[in-house]
């Protein structure tokens, strides 16, 4: 006997390959919300004792009348590492690096350990002992947990993300109850749950107690299928105890494994049309929310209800700012809400189950569901997947206990379509059994698998991050592999990586799904940031918590920032996959209206216009759009424009489809598509000309403006004062400009910084007075290279306006393209120093931020904001806040007008503050608004860990020439 098995706890079961054990552990069944049985949620608020590690302490504190005086207290649902501040161990975060040494199963002696300990009566009504059982019931621990109920204990369970049962009925007393139990931070099972998250300890999903009366409801299987041909759905409900199913609207009364067939209206996840039934046994009525669908994969398609899907989807973990995966039922029901408002149609259950009222949330308000199981081994790449569980015959029995016990719990959701093996996890012969070990259960559904390249496990060819010349090659069946996969639909299971600015190329993905029948979509990674709440950096990502190991701000790549307010990459997204394409011709007069959606009609759509001109509305009006079926187009006839309305003026219609009443998730007038018609462009103002410049010592007077003599550089116009402008192409980097290390394409972030972008410097070579102009010429180019640019600015001014025109020439071998190109400018004193806001209005596209691969969701209009409003508050500081095809802009004063439109950024801190800064709250408003005007921006891409900027945004040092007119507002 070894000296360390001396007098220590017995843990063998936490790097024991048992997916879990003990007396009272019960085989997985059927989840639902509730029934006339009693139940009784131990949530609240549970005594805890931590340890550092598994062994510290033996199992005295289970034994009821344990003393825990000096414990502390935690909430359960919640992570321990959340709370406490900070006195019970922090939050990690790594993308796919095991935390720990890799020797399956052994984990760390230093193993945070969690004693849990709740004391409860059982309500006065609870049903007497004698009469039934009881169970209870866990729905989420991480990673393993040993229970005990009075002093017996009652198994172990691992399979964070998965449901375990406890028979407890005769250990129940009426008072006094004491629930006790130990949590592990690390187990055998954490080598399977490697899934790109923060790694967060605790009991953080519901537990509940539930009377099992005699007679009552064990497993059951509804059975709900529907032939598009006949418009008949078939039920039949499977139950391991009789009973009988009831669906009083369509008059069914049927025995348990009785089928009956009827005309119903089906499930879809654009008409989520639910059937209340009742599944009733001798001891139990459940409430069932029938949905008929039938899913399957035909003549290469992934069908529903006999049509193709187009998966417009997001993956989603499941996350809170303060409470991480311990989510709330109004949390959930925010986030589906949100996602329907934006268009979303799908979710992928990245890379777990989902806490399972999420999964009603999406039968009742129509999502697809990709539904994933709790398993995950990517750390095993850097060994080059040696010792992989999956394949592993030792570890098969643990993999098939987390795929059956997610099919069992979720069989019966009609928004399940899918099942997914996991995530990342190589492949092997593990997979191979849980594929099979799935369909011997339910032939219902087609399987999926990213990982698996031959599909020798599943029903859909799936990818990550594909390049659009990929997809397109993909869906024009040229991609090659086995005779089985070339027959196969395609699924984008991750694509435009939602980190930080961007993800760009939206549209033009979207513009392939819609052409090649084969690519049925995809899911965008992923939906939320996965930013802690901080004291002192407002929201952290990892290394903010002292992790030795971690990967920084990868775990920010959502859709919605951590507070779930939408980021400017989900209004792209809600633009390029809007249900309604609107098209036309202004100067014919005509709009085309097409029905993009896979199933809905359009009678619940109502079709607005206005008539703008130089961006306001001056008329509005209704069109009438009959209610067409999915794919069909109508051309409608567009009023006669305002009498008058044009002149100078650019006058455009903007004609949007809206919600025509209220939906379960979205208000009346909520707009669900749009599109802009152009029918006049400006005309261009004559240029401000005929002023002479004049030198009076050490300055030079052109109509409005002063300039310094020596420098040229323009000091004020008019009374407002001007620090610049000088020639910038430089940006702060996005997460997407500094790419992926394992990216094999060009990171072009890096090598910006490299090449010495980030500190350009202005060499004077001429300051020229002519009769009519001032020009300023200057080379720009960083130290120690060649490359360059030849700059002359040309000032001249009708007395009161002030032009500027920039010629710029690229000197030197330019291998790799720019940020930006543009000037930069400052207005000194603009901001008060007491933070105030400081107005903007514009005329170009709004309201939020937009870059070449990023703005179909720009429109054209006059818009008002603040400067401080302009920024988008990415977690991690980088360029934002542009705003495209802007005509003019007025701030701090100053009006810009731009020919051709520019590109316009304004923020209180530098280019070189914003490039500095580590988190938002490194960022010290100044009185100083910066200005960025430019001509053109470099695409965003989303490297970050998928393609770059697509060719045709990107932007190149050819020669360039654009011109500015500048004048003070009136006071």
């Amino acid at each position: 006997m070894s000296l360390r098995a001396l007098d220590v706890t017995d843990v063998h079961y936490v790097e024991s390959l048992s997916p879990g054990g003990g007396r009272a552990l019960l085989p997985p069944r059927a989840w639902y919300a509730a029934s006339d049985a009693a139940r009784l949620s131990l949530n609240g608020r549970w005594r805890f004792r931590l340890a550092a590690a598994a062994d510290a302490h033996d199992d005295a504190f289970a034994a009821p009348g344990y003393d825990t005086e000096g414990w502390d207290e935690v909430r359960v649902p919640g992570h321990w590492v959340l709370q406490g501040d900070g006195a019970f161990g922090g939050p990690i975060y790594t993308n796919h690096l095991y935390p720990f040494p890799v020797d399956p199963p052994r984990v760390p002696t230093e193993n945070p350990t969690g004693d849990h300990l709740r004391v409860f009566d059982l309500p006065g009504d609870w049903p007497p002992a004698g009469d039934g059982e009881a169970v209870l019931r866990f729905d989420g621990v991480e990673s393993c947990a040993r229970v005990w109920l009075n002093g017996e204990e009652l198994g172990h369970f691992k399979g964070s993300r998965l449901a375990h049962e406890f028979a407890v009925g005769p250990l129940l007393r009426a008072r006094g109850n004491v629930l006790a139990v130990r949590v592990h931070q690390w187990s055998a099972g954490s080598y399977l749950e490697d899934q790109d998250q923060w790694w967060l300890p605790g009991i953080f999903r519901d537990v509940t107690l539930l009377h099992r009366p005699e007679g009552c409801v064990a497993d059951f299987f509804v059975h709900a299928g529907y032939d598009h041909r006949t418009g008949e759905g078939t039920v039949r409900v499977d139950s391991e105890v009789p009973g009988r199913v009831m669906v009083a609207e369509l008059g069914i009364d049927i025995a348990t494994g009785d089928a009956v067939s009827l005309p119903v209206e089906p499930w879809t996840a654009e008409t989520p049309r639910l059937y209340d039934g009742v599944l009733a046994t001798a001891g139990e009525r459940v409430p069932l929310r029938i949905g008929f669908r039938t899913v399957a994969v035909e003549d290469g398609l992934l069908r529903v209800n006999g049509r193709p899907l187009l998966f417009r989807g997001v993956n989603r973990h499941e996350f809170h700012p303060t409470n991480g995966r311990a989510l709330d039922l109004e949390t959930m029901r925010r986030d589906v809400v949100l996602m329907k408002r934006h268009h979303i149609n799908a979710v992928r259950t990245s890379h777990y189950p989902p806490h399972p009222a999420f999964l009603d949330l999406c039968d009742e308000l129509g999502l697809w569901v990709v539904d994933e199981c709790d398993l995950e081994t990517h750390g095993f790449v850097e060994q080059e997947w040696r010792d992989n569980p999956v394949d592993d015959d030792r570890w098969t029995p643990a993999l098939l206990d987390r795929a059956t016990r997610m099919v069992e719990r979720d069989k019966n959701h009609p928004s399940v379509v899918v099942w997914s093996l996991g995530n990342e996890c190589g492949t092997g012969r593990g997979l191979t059994a849980m594929a099979a070990a799935i369909r011997a259960r339910d032939t219902s559904r087609p399987l999926h698998y990213e990982g698996d390249p031959d599909c020798r496990d599943t029903d859909l060819y799936s990818r990550m991050y594909a390049s659009h010349a990929e997809v397109e090659r993909i869906g024009r069946r040229l991609d090659g592999g086995t005779l089985k996969r070339r027959q196969l639909p395609f699924i984008l299971c991750e694509y435009a990586h939602a980190m930080g600015n961007g993800p760009g190329g939206l549209a033009d993905y979207q513009r392939l799904f819609d052409t090649y029948e084969r690519c049925q979509g995809g899911f965008v990674w992923e939906w939320i940031d996965h930013a802690l709440a901080h004291p002192a950096y407002g929201y952290a990502y990892g290394g903010d918590f002292g992790e030795e190991l971690h990967d920084g701000n990868f775990v920010c790549d959502g859709l919605v920032f951590a507070d779930r307010t939408p980021s400017p990459g989900l209004i792209e997204y809600m633009k390029a996959i809007e249900p309604v394409r609107i098209e036309g011709d202004a100067i014919e007069g005509t709009a085309r209206i097409t029905n993009r959606y896979d199933f809905a009609d359009l009678r619940g759509l109502a079709f607005t216009w206005s008539y703008e001109v130089d961006g306001e509305p001056v008329a509005t009006g209704t069109l009438a759009v009959p209610a067409l079926d999915p794919g069909e187009w109508v051309e409608v006839k567009l009023p006669e424009p305002p009498a008058g309305a044009a002149g100078t003026a650019e006058t455009r219609w903007t004609i949007r489809a809206v919600l025509a009443d209220g939906t379960a998730w979205g208000p009346p007038g909520h707009v669900m598509a749009w599109a802009q018609l152009p029918v006049s462009g400006a005309r261009l103002t004559s240029p401000a000309t005929g002023a002479r410049p004049v030198r009076s010592g050490a300055l030079i007077t052109l109509g409005p403006a002063v300039f310094d003599a020596r420098s040229g550089a323009l000091r004020s116009v008019g009374e407002v004062a001007v620090a610049g402008p000088r020639l910038d192409v430089w940006r702060a980097p996005t997460d997407n400009d500094n790419g992926a290390s394992w990216q094999p394409d060009p990171r072009y972030g890096p090598l910006w910084r490299e090449l010495g972008l980030h500190r350009m410097q202005h060499r004077l070579d001429a300051v020229e007075l002519l009769d009519d102009a001032l020009v300023v010429r200057t080379r720009v180019a960083p130290a120690a290279r060649e490359v360059g640019f030849a700059t002359a600015y040309r000032w001249t001014s009708d007395g009161t306006r002030l032009r500027l025109t920039v010629s710029v020439v690229p000197e030197g071998d330019w291998k790799v393209p720019l940020p930006r190109l543009g000037i930069r400018l400052g207005l000194p004193g603009a901001a008060s120093g007491d933070g105030g806001p400081v107005p903007v209005r514009w005329f170009g596209g709004g309201p939020g931020e937009a870059y070449p691969d990023t703005a179909t969701a720009s429109a054209i209009g006059l818009w008002h904001s603040d400067v401080d409003a302009l920024q988008t508050p990415y977690v991690r500081p980088q360029e934002n806040g542009a705003r495209a095809d802007v005509r003019w802009a007025e701030v701090g004063g100053l009006r810009v007008e731009g020919e051709p439109p520019f590109w316009f950024t304004a923020r209180r801190w530098t280019t070189e503050q914003l490039d500095a800064a580590g988190h938002l709250t490194d960022l010290a408003p100044g009185d100083t608004v910066w200005l960025n005007l430019d001509h053109r921006q470099q695409g965003i891409g989303s490297q970050s860990c998928g393609p770059g900027p697509l060719p045709q945004y990107q932007l190149h040092a050819d020669e360039a020439e654009f011109t500015f007119t500048f004048a003070q507002l009136p006071r």
